[in-house]
């Protein structure tokens, strides 16, 4: 009886639309023509109403057909008939079209024995019966609707396989809901993607074994820049790149990620890699009002107490208009701690520096100067306590499906508390430098090859760090997207944006304590490296007060951005876009500094009520000074003005660029296939001015000088993608490419930053002069879907880079740098050797790489394991790069694999998802890669392969409360650091420990 009501409404309906079927358009060129969609999950009855006011379709269908059913959306840009398509994925409707007119029935049921009952979507073939209609099975809402983490990777699925070119899609498991706490640990899950780490967090991401240098970050369509800071100085302390940090911002502010390997023309130039879109949630996104709120308690087993993470959002729509506002804070404190070097370096040994227990031949080599020694051996810690905050707020203004406006505001800020400890042999007689010269005696050495491994020493005056560092960075950004349908073919799309970020670190004051004269000996054999000592280093009375060091830091950076873009249709089958666009980024910053030693000429003597034990976890205990306490005591000054400028670490980096396109997007058939693709040709032009300080020979000798340098790059990008249905779930895909990549802000800034220690250090430099890098990028592959159970996919990409910015590493003294004596520290002089680095262009270099990945629901399993998953992944990729090491007149070029590439890749999930409770566990490996290209005395420096394990579960109280447990890093999976691929010297071994989270999450 209700199939027979059913139909007969549909033929009713039909029979009073017949006028109005007479009346439409061919509706060849109306299911053809390309829009932009933004219907967001709801009930499948008011996303037909958006469907229909949006394209002009009209849709018939029974009322009670479509009752209860709902649907994912459909955003992006898709042909009419594929968003009509992706909208009834799920829903068991169908559309057969005509005239104009859509036409919604019951995909027929198969025979009970035909039939695969999975709790995601009953999937039922189409089985036609010659005189006999077809027959609706009943479905409930459930049967159709997924929540949570299957059904994200449902979506992102379905948006993976409408683009033409390869792109990867992250989308939040529910409302203020992404996958992960941190943006970047969403981001490894992707193949091509890895990330570094830092204090216990994802920084940064390498795509496709190049850094985070190639990658494009916009965010709301803006391109992204935040400065951060790391506590660690071996992993390079204060980030002056373009690269993004994605710890700036709580990942609960984002509800999609955007990954696209591809290029087409009508991307902004830059990121040879690809680009990351980062969307923030907007009130159309949802299907009315909603008020979201959680709040979570977060704690780390470095570290005791519990700290906050909540998080509120709340949307409403009232009829043409939309408006938005969310609010996440959070609070994570962690404990780095372990072993580290501050690199490995060439020693010399003077004969009355070696001991009678050292045989000839060993004595000779500690002669030589070609013994690489570890520098300042040192048990470390590094506690962080950072909050960050992030407010983001979206208006809407839709009115009908001519104009659509959106306004998008975010700020964000991240502060950073860092206390920071250390203890190094690096006192007055120190082991750091290239020449031992002093009261130290080596008294037995390990030396395998030219390197000293283990060797014990007495004469040793240590020296103990305690540092306090206060940092925030500030963001903003505001952005407006329009798009106005002209005609029914003609479509503008325009966008203005403008952005800031401001990294102030005002504190930054360190206390340095010395005990003299002890034995001392250290072993960097053993997994994490040893050091023993000669005397009690919890006695105060062991310490004197040796130095103190202030400095700050400023880095700001602004971008401005307009967008003018037209999309005309001008067949069923081709759609012609043009535009143009102006950018204007500019980034800036300064260094000030104070150190004052208080040792010379005589010790000064500080109470010992001054002198603490270190107050964090730590390989072991010794003595530092309270850092309020000593400057209290002694009155250096903690507030620097610009009189403590250090000589040439201010600049600025400005560039304007102008850019535009022109491209042709193509959707036909080819013998009985869908072909989809675009090809284009874009031109920018980037005028770049470096304004700072750079060596140059004044009278006969290096000096620093000011300088103003302006250049000029530019040139055409071509571009194309195609996409061919070579079956009805086989998609082969083939893209290729000319895109371009500046440099680093921070290797063409006009400015160069030194570091000090006993008897040597490094400096480096900027270079305005580079040129960017540009590459030609082939890529292809073949994607097979199961429908809405998974899919499976192979790829492969080439590309080929003209010229590739190096280093070039020298060292030379410290006259020579051009730097003014008064940087120096106690008893160094003009002859003092630094070791000095700067980028220079280098020869071009290639990388390749193949990408398998596939993600299933184990629907073919009896109930309850049908509720289990997998999302799997693995990545090989291969590249090379020279570089460029001078010693004297003797210059030596090494090929070395590119920076931040790791050989071998791979991530797994393992899913279980029910209506009410849901647990999911992930593992994240990425082999050895290089973080630089090393010095004279080493050949690259890098990181250890890593392989993370992070878990997520949640209970579903109602269908509105959820019960959240998250943990990451379970194994607590260590950081090892490393100088000299072929030597491989341990330099870095910590840990940051386990982080959880527990909490709920409620929707209204």
């Amino acid at each position: 009886m209700d199939r027979t009501k059913g139909l007969s409404l549909i033929a009713l309906a039909a029979a009073l639309a017949a006028p109005a079927m007479a009346q439409a358009k061919p509706v060849e060129g109306t299911l053809a023509r390309q829009m932009r969609f933004d219907i967001g999950a709801s009930d499948l009855r008011t996303a037909i109403s958006q469907f229909s006011r949006a394209t002009g379709v009209q849709v018939i269908v029974a009322p009670d057909v479509v009752a209860k059913r709902r649907t994912a959306g459909v955003r992006g840009a898709h042909s009419v008939r594929e968003a009509l398509d992706l909208m009834l994925r799920g829903t068991n409707l169908s559309a057969s079209i005509s005239d104009g007119v859509a036409v919604l029935k019951p995909i027929a049921a198969a025979p009970a024995a035909l039939r695969r009952p999975t709790h995601a979507v009953r999937e039922i073939a189409q089985v036609e019966t010659a005189g006999a209609a077809p027959e609706q099975e009943a479905i409930s809402e459930s049967d159709i609707v997924v929540s949570g983490y299957r059904q994200s990777l449902t979506r992102a699925q379905e948006l993976k396989r409408a683009a033409v070119g390869s792109e990867d899609d992250i989308l939040a498991q529910d409302i203020a809901a992404f996958p992960d706490l941190n943006l970047a640990e969403s981001l490894q899950r992707v193949a091509g993607i890895t990330i570094t780490r830092d204090s216990g967090e994802g920084r940064q991401i390498a795509l496709r074994g190049l850094g985070a240098e190639f990658t494009r970050t916009q965010l709301n369509g803006m391109e992204v820049l935040g400065n951060t800071a790391s506590g660690m100085d071996n992993r390079g302390g204060v980030s002056r790149s373009r690269s993004f940090d994605y710890s700036l911002f709580a990942s609960e502010l984002f509800n999609r990620v955007s990954i696209q390997k591809s290029y087409a023309a009508e991307q902004d130039e830059g990121g040879i890699a690809g680009t990351v879109g980062l969307n923030t949630a907007k009130p159309f996104d949802y299907s009315g009002s909603k008020i979201v709120v959680s709040a979570k308690g977060q704690t780390n087993t470095n570290t005791s107490g519990i700290t906050p993470r909540v998080v509120g959002l709340a949307s409403g729509r009232w009829g043409d208009f939309g408006a938005l506002v969310s609010v996440a804070y959070s609070q994570i404190k962690s404990n780095e701690y372990g072993y580290r070097n501050w690199g490995w370096g060439t020693v010399k040994y003077a004969p009355g520096n070696i001991g009678p227990n050292i045989d000839a031949a060993t004595s000779q080599l500690l002669q030589s100067g070609n013994i690489v020694a570890p520098q300042a051996e040192s048990p470390s810690t590094w506690y962080t306590d950072r909050k960050r905050l992030g407010v983001t707020s979206s208006l809407q203004y839709h009115p009908g499906d001519r104009f659509t406006l959106d306004v998008d505001f975010l700020y964000g800020r991240l502060w950073d508390y860092r206390d920071d400890y250390a203890i190094a042999s690096a006192g007055s007689n120190a082991l750091t430098g290239s020449a031992v010269s002093g009261s130290q005696i080596i008294q037995s050495a390990v030396i395998d090859g030219n390197t000293l491994r283990a060797a014990s020493y007495t004469g040793i005056d240590q020296r103990s760090e305690h540092h306090i560092v206060k940092n925030h960075t500030d963001f903003y950004q505001g952005v407006a997207n329009a798009s106005w349908k002209v005609t029914d073919r003609l479509t503008i799309n325009a966008l203005g944006g403008y952005e800031e970020s401001d990294f102030s670190q005002p504190v930054f004051d360190k206390v340095f304590m010395e005990a003299k004269n002890m034995a001392f000996s250290f072993d960097t054999r053993p997994t994490i490296p040893v050091n023993t000592y000669g005397k009690d280093l919890t006695d105060p009375n062991n310490w004197t007060l040796q130095r103190l060091d202030v400095q700050e830091n400023g880095i700001t950076s602004k971008y401005a951005n307009g967008k003018l873009s037209a999309a005309f249709a001008a067949t069923d089958a081709l759609t012609f876009k043009a535009g143009g666009e102006f950018k204007h980024f500019s980034n800036s910053g300064y260094i000030y500094v104070n150190k004052v030693f208080h040792n010379v000429p005589a010790n000064l003597a500080i109470p010992n009520n001054l002198k603490d034990v270190i107050g964090r976890d730590s390989l072991l205990p010794y003595i530092v000074g309270n850092v309020d306490g000593v400057y209290a005591y002694v009155g250096d000054p903690r507030d620097l003005s610009a009189k403590f400028l250090q000589a040439g670490s201010d600049y600025l980096v400005d560039e304007k660029t102008w850019s535009g396109f022109a491209q042709v997007d193509l959707d036909t058939q080819v013998g009985g296939m869908r072909l989809r693709g675009n090809a284009g040709l874009r031109y920018y032009s980037t005028d770049l001015t470096s304004s700072g300080h750079l060596t140059a020979p004044v009278n006969g000798m290096n000096t620093l000088v000011p300088v103003e340098i302006g250049t000029n790059s530019h040139g055409w990008l071509p571009a194309a993608n195609f996409a061919l249905d070579v079956a009805k779930d086989v998609v082969v895909r083939l893209s290729a490419s000319r895109n371009v990549n500046r440099p680093a802000l921070g290797d063409l800034a006009a400015a160069g930053t030194l570091t000090t220690r006993p008897n040597g250090g490094s400096a480096s430099f900027g270079n305005p002069f580079l040129k960017p890098y540009k590459a030609t990028s082939i890529e292809g592959s073949i994607e097979y879907y199961m429908d809405r159970t998974g899919f499976a996919s192979v790829g492969f990409f080439y590309k080929h880079m003209d010229s590739f910015i190096t280093t070039s590493s020298t060292t030379i003294p410290y006259s020579e740098t051009g730097l003014p004596l008064s940087l120096l520290i106690q008893d160094q002089t003009g002859a003092t050797p630094y070791d000095v680095s700067r980028p220079v262009n280098g020869p071009g270099a290639d990388i390749k790489g193949i990408e398998v990945a596939v993600q299933h629901d184990f629907t073919f399993l009896p109930a309850p394991f049908d509720h289990l998953g997998m999302v799997a992944n693995g990545t090989w990729f291969d590249g090379h790069q020279k570089a460029i090491y001078k010693v004297g007149d003797i210059t030596r070029i090494e090929t070395l694999p590119l920076l931040n590439l790791s050989k071998w890749a791979a991530n797994i999930t393992l899913y279980y998802e029910d209506k009410d409770w849901g647990v999911r566990v992930s593992d994240a490996y990425r082999s050895q890669y290089l973080t630089n290209t090393g010095n004279t005395a080493n050949t690259g420096d890098g990181i250890k392969g890593t392989n993370n394990i992070d878990f997520q579960a949640h209970f579903n109280i109602t269908p509105k409360i959820r019960l959240v447990a998250e943990g990451i890093n379970l194994t607590n999976e260590a950081i090892r650091q490393f100088a000299d691929i072929n030597a491989d010297r341990s330099e870095v071994y910590t840990t940051s420990g386990r982080t959880f989270t527990f909490g709920v999450s409620a929707e209204f």
